[in-house]
């Protein structure tokens, strides 16, 4: 079945949207159209409705799409736990922990599942729309490659090659990539597409001529710099930005060394009346903070320690005493605990770690992994609350009498006695737009709010009307075989 392949020629090219973009306008044109990624490596992840996890930029596409997010559309999911190892996700379930060393010899093993899942898309689907990763450049990383070319050849999918001009040196990106791939590798590539243009376009024709001239790939058009993309869930947690115009109740999340599903915090950052502000490394929490975000980490007790030595421990007392709110995600719910133990070692070390003490809750790491989707009401407001869980860990202790919510008639999360520190494992609740309203007020967020969803489904019909204007789409879709 016809199926087309995005990869860049260097990483953070913008792949991830314009896979996005392309499968809105693909859908617009009657086409059953599915985003597949071979390979994936992100802490920001999805809970999909078969029960696994894959990442968030493939269930973004997925919504572009509009089908439900599916194990199949991300079958190798990589989530780094240190800067040398990472949990190997298959088909959305946990296989193993491996250090990058290892994980090159277990690649030849993982083409197979790659390609059923492939297989089982295109079945379904009038169009495959995949996306690369990294840049197929990394010739060093191409034996067992199942992410770029590796793919690419034992599918039979046709390839574009995705350029950043922001960045600087787009002509030496693209011509470069050709000169270092192999022959048979640079035949798969159709042509070339230059992403993320500020200014006027014209002013880059030469150039644009000269790869043409150069590769001898046909060019698809330059796009220029997509001023919404904000308003749609970031991938990297790199790109986060502060969302502060001002003037509204300041809200500050910790920027820990592996945070994960940081989308959470997009529906918040999305309100008028919030000033999101992202606490990077170095930096102190803000005092005029009125509520704190201690987010969800693929590595908890790790990240822990990371708090710890920004000073955030003491920040974060000193705004307790001040009077404000705290609330923890998933790991943060954890960490604002009186204790966090790991004895089989599956975050790390085996061990334990004294938590935050905000919470009178203990956590066991367990290596039973907790993926569902979650239908909960709001203890306090009897709000309908819709999240997902993804997590290892079981938290109890007294503060549990005090839910933050109820899932399926059972205590969820903790509260303490004043009311003013929070944990939960419910990642997405912000999503809920009445929830999201009532919570915001009891910060005095004023106003009636904003309909999330509404706004990320009007910003990728923005998103394809953009590629519309400024790519040769129907040219692009052609090229699916």
């Amino acid at each position: 079945m016809p199926a087309l392949m995005l990869q860049g020629a260097g990483s953070n090219v913008g792949k991830s949207l314009l896979v996005a973009g392309l499968a809105r306008a693909a859908c617009r044109r009657g086409l059953s159209v599915a985003p597949f990624k071979p390979q994936n490596m992100s802490n920001n992840a999805a809970v999909t409705v078969d029960g696994g996890e894959i990442g968030r930029a493939q269930a973004l596409q997925a919504w572009a799409c509009g089908l439900e997010p599916v194990v199949d559309m991300n079958p190798i999911l990589l989530k780094p736990e240190s800067e040398t190892g990472a949990q190997v996700v298959v088909q959305g379930r946990r296989l193993t922990t491996v250090r990058a060393a290892a994980y090159a010899k277990l690649k030849p093993q993982l083409m197979q599942p790659v390609l059923e899942s492939f297989n089982r898309l295109s079945a379904a689907h009038d169009l495959v729309i995949v996306e690369g990763a990294g840049s197929p450049a990394e010739v060093n990383l191409r034996a067992g490659d199942i992410a770029n070319m590796g793919f690419a050849r034992a599918a039979d999918v046709p390839v574009v090659l995705i350029g950043d001009i922001d960045r600087g040196g787009v002509i030496a990106q693209i011509v470069g990539t050709q000169a270092v791939l192999d022959p048979e590798d640079a035949a798969m590539i159709a042509g070339f597409v230059i992403n993320k243009f500020r200014g006027d376009p014209r002013l880059f024709d030469d150039g644009y001529t000269l790869i043409a001239a150069r590769t001898g790939w046909p060019g698809f058009g330059v796009l220029p710099w997509f001023a919404d993309a904000h308003r749609l869930p970031a991938e990297d947690a790199l790109d986060l930005p502060d969302a502060r115009a001002g003037g509204g109740v300041v809200i500050a999340c910790l920027a820990l060394s592996r945070i994960a599903n940081f989308d959470d915090l997009d529906p918040l950052g999305a309100e008028p009346g919030v000033d999101l502000v992202m606490v990077r490394p170095g930096q102190p929490i803000p005092a005029e903070a009125r509520l704190v975000i201690v987010p969800g980490s693929k590595s908890t007790r790790a990240d822990l320690r990371f708090l710890r030595a920004q000073g955030w421990d003491i920040d974060l007392r000193a705004h307790y005493r001040r009077g404000g709110h705290i609330m923890g995600i998933c790991g943060g719910y954890q960490m604002l605990g009186q204790v966090i133990s790991d004895p089989d070692g599956i975050e790390g070390p085996a061990g334990s770690d004294p938590g935050l003490g905000f919470l009178a809750v203990e956590t066991e790491m367990r290596p039973d992994k907790r993926l569902e989707r979650v239908s909960a009401t709001h203890a306090a407001s009897g709000l309908p609350v819709a999240g997902y869980e993804i997590h290892i860990g079981v938290t109890n202790g007294p503060d549990r009498a005090r839910p933050f919510a109820r899932v399926a008639g059972e205590a969820e999360g903790a509260l303490s006695p004043c009311r003013r520190v929070t944990g939960s494992y419910l990642h997405g609740m912000f999503a809920s737009d009445a929830f999201r309203a009532q919570f915001l007020a009891g910060l005095g967020v004023q106003g009636e709010g904003i309909a999330y969803g509404a706004g990320v489904e009007a910003a990728l019909d923005a998103l394809a009307d953009h590629l519309e204007a400024h790519l040769d789409v129907a040219g692009l879709l052609a090229l699916a075989r």
